[in-house]
């Protein structure tokens, strides 16, 4: 059942508005802006059904908010207000209102407008995932990761919390393809993604195929020791899948990884982390391949021995 957000100071209007949707929908009610905010960060909703004025911060300011987080900027919010004029109404659809429905309203217009958006919202998430995927591995490609390490770099932020990030590729897979042929390398690249991607643990973890050979993955609430760990794990089940390798380079395909672990501040750069994580898998593939190099909240670098 679809969730929605309602999100009005007075209890008797978000009753009704309630009971004209809550026989189709999963709905819940915030009576003030705050409130709101707090739900709409922590939950997912379909839809928001927002009162314009409010004690404290107002309906406009609330949908500016949720226009500049990257995690809420696509939910669709329909005012909800007795402010008829043109000014207001052009207002709200400048800042990102999908529409904008005015007090008294009537039941079959609300069922009306929201069954028409929430369609709207679902198709588009659909093509948005579609756009998201990679092809040929079937997880997350690089447009999803872009977007997505941003939004929980945001979130690790807001709740200091440790986030790790590492990158990894398949040792000399350039001598692979040299030596088997790209169709048979793009069925590594599959079997590998396919194996990390098993050992993706949580909703919130992710793995993207970052372009070619090279892929990337985001933990959210681990600490180095355990995201090291974890992707040691990973490293090694690759290396157990047992595909041989050109022979004049090694026995079995591997792959190398690099990472870091952060507990990030406000004005904290995510690229410089995501820079050492690159740094990291250098001096795997320096030294040796086929391991994990991860550096710690401290900067200390973790090795495999």
């Amino acid at each position: 059942m679809k969730k929605i957000l309602i999100v009005d100071d007075s209890a008797t209007q978000a009753a009704r508005l309630r009971s004209i949707l809550d026989d189709e929908y999963d709905v819940s009610v915030a009576q003030t802006a705050e409130e709101g905010l707090r739900r709409i960060l922590e939950e997912s909703f379909s839809l928001i059904l927002l009162d314009v004025v409010m004690p404290g911060m107002d309906g406009f300011t609330l949908l500016k908010k949720l226009q500049e987080e990257a995690a809420t900027w696509d939910v669709p919010v329909i005012l909800i207000t007795s402010l008829s004029d043109a000014e207001h109404e052009q207002r709200g659809l400048v800042l990102g209102a999908v529409d904008y429905i005015t007090k008294p309203f009537k039941p079959l217009i609300i069922k009306a407008r929201v069954d028409t958006h929430i369609k709207l919202y679902d198709y588009r998430r659909q093509v948005e995932q579609q756009s998201m995927t990679d092809q040929l591995t079937g997880i997350a490609n690089r447009r999803r990761y872009e977007r997505y390490s941003i939004m929980k770099w945001d979130e690790a932020v807001r709740l200091h919390v440790p986030f790790s990030v590492c990158i990894f590729d398949i040792d000399r897979f350039k001598a692979y393809n040299d030596t088997f042929g790209h169709p048979a390398g793009d069925k590594v690249i599959a079997a590998v993604a396919k194996t990390a991607a098993s050992h993706m643990q949580r909703s919130t973890d992710l793995l993207a195929r970052y372009g070619g050979e090279e892929f990337v993955a985001i933990f959210l609430g681990d600490s180095a020791a355990e995201s090291f760990g974890h992707l040691k794990k990973i490293r090694q089940a690759v290396e157990d899948l047992h595909i041989p390798h050109a022979p004049a380079v090694s026995q079995w395909v591997t792959v190398s990884i690099g990472g870091t672990t952060v507990v990030p501040e406000a004005e904290d750069c995510y690229a410089s982390y995501l820079k050492i994580a690159d740094t990291m898998l250098y001096d795997a593939k320096r030294h040796g391949r086929n391991q994990v190099v991860w550096a710690d909240e401290r900067m200390e670098q973790l090795w495999e021995t």
